[in-house]
């Protein structure tokens, strides 16, 4: 049996029970089971086995309607769902961020407090230094990248070591033993890093940046010499804390203007402990194969013997000279004629003797020079780089001669200087 559209507009024919009508007026069909009605749109063919029989059924225009907007409903809500749950992931997120900024703070307010330092994660170093993105410099066994803790406003200074085997037991060791440092002359470790093969130092930053910034390089600003002085003062201060005042001695090995910080007002901090010697108060020499900084190298260092905190006292002393002169203690100058002159800490010493030091001072400075101070740097640095260890003096010797209380005589120039001048 087939039923069609025709002309008939009250056509209702029956059969067992079942039928198939047509409203007047209305634009589809309809086929009745018992209580179940069994629709289907318009231009859509619908296969219904009965009595072998195939039937063409049409929907009525106001069911179209009625489907249609319940698909557009449903759209609709499946939409608004699946966009208030986006909106509730990015919120999660969020606040997930927020809790671990704060909790980060806590942690960090806390080690502010009670000197402890941090255990930083590598990812939150790499987010707090934007990926390693501003480099400041490169030291001992590593570079150091500039970061900020958003949460506190706290600038940092990401020390990386490149190519560090030490064990994570020796390593959180060491790190404990540095991070219990503190004195105002010190650059304070804050926290490290310690992931697999990852080994991170978390320092204070310098906004002044390194020493040898403002004595080698016209770019920076000069540095008057009241804060020279006072610069020179500080350093000393700092190494007769390591040598003197720790628990064990602690040797820095590689004392140079470009390990020492500058901090707002430029109050000197001793930094980068990379190649620091533990010194036990029962042992007067420690053996290290790790070499420090040509021009900065004691004699003693060189041959190959062991080493005692005097090696950081001829550093300084080669130090001293630089911050005086602003000039590097390699340089050699050339005279009128072209040739070599004389080697710069040669003519130190003769300058000392001959009581002209007024010349051995920066040109860059103008005016403010106070040469009875400018004097005694200049004969405090002949004794530290003394030949032998055991003349020169121990930095609290030297903290005392800087205050003024002790006083210190000209020294004979040093044989290994003599020795490097001659022709």
């Amino acid at each position: 049996m087939a039923l069609t559209g025709g002309s008939h507009p009250s056509l209702a024919h029956r059969r067992r029970g079942h039928c198939a009508v047509r409203e007047k007026g209305e634009a589809g069909w309809a086929w009745l089971v018992g209580n179940a009605t069994w629709a289907c749109g318009a231009a859509t063919r619908q296969f219904c086995r009965y009595y072998e029989e195939i039937l063409y059924l049409r929907l009525a225009a106001k069911e179209m309607q009625s489907w249609s907007h319940k698909r557009r409903t449903t759209i609709i809500c499946v939409s608004i769902a699946a966009l208030g749950l986006s909106l509730g992931f990015i919120l999660m997120l969020i606040v997930t961020c927020r809790n671990r900024r704060k909790s980060f703070a806590s942690i960090f307010n806390k080690s502010q407090g009670d000197g402890t330092i941090i255990a930083f994660k590598y990812r939150d170093l790499r987010f707090a230094t934007k990926n390693f993105s501003e480099k400041l410099g490169s030291g001992s066994f590593g570079s150091v990248f500039k970061g900020f803790l958003h949460h506190s406003s706290t600038a940092i200074a990401v020390k990386r070591l490149d190519g560090a085997h030490q064990g994570e037991k020796q390593f959180r060791a060491e790190v404990s033993s540095i991070g219990i440092i503190q004195h105002i002359n010190l650059v304070k470790l804050i926290g490290f890093c310690c992931e697999g093969s990852k080994r991170l130092h978390v320092y204070e930053h310098m906004p002044n940046g390194s020493l040898d910034t403002h004595l080698f390089h016209g770019n920076a600003s000069v540095l008057k010499w009241s804060t020279r002085y006072q610069i020179s003062l500080g350093i000393a201060k700092g190494l007769a804390y390591l040598h003197h005042s720790c628990q064990d001695c602690i040797i820095h090995c590689d004392i140079k203007p470009q390990n020492i910080h500058l901090d707002a007002s430029f109050v000197p901090k001793v930094a980068d402990f990379g190649l620091s010697k533990f010194l036990g108060r029962d042992f007067s020499r420690v053996l290290t194969t790790v070499r420090g900084t040509v021009g900065y190298l004691a004699p003693e260092w060189i041959s190959g013997v062991a080493i005692t905190p005097k090696v950081d006292v001829y550093s300084y002393g080669m130090m001293l000279l630089e911050i005086v002169s602003g000039r590097r203690n390699s340089e050699e100058d050339c005279n009128s004629n072209g040739d070599l002159a004389t080697y710069f800490l040669m003519q130190v010493a003769n300058k000392l003797l001959e009581n002209d030091v007024e010349c051995l001072v920066d040109q860059e400075l103008l005016g403010g020079i106070n040469l009875e101070e400018v004097a005694r740097v200049c004969k405090l640095a002949c004794w530290c780089i003394h030949d032998n260890e055991f003349d020169r003096p121990t930095m609290a010797e030297v903290v005392q001669i800087l205050e003024g209380v002790l006083d210190v005589n000209i020294h004979p120039v040093p044989r290994l200087i003599q020795a490097i001048s001659q022709p």
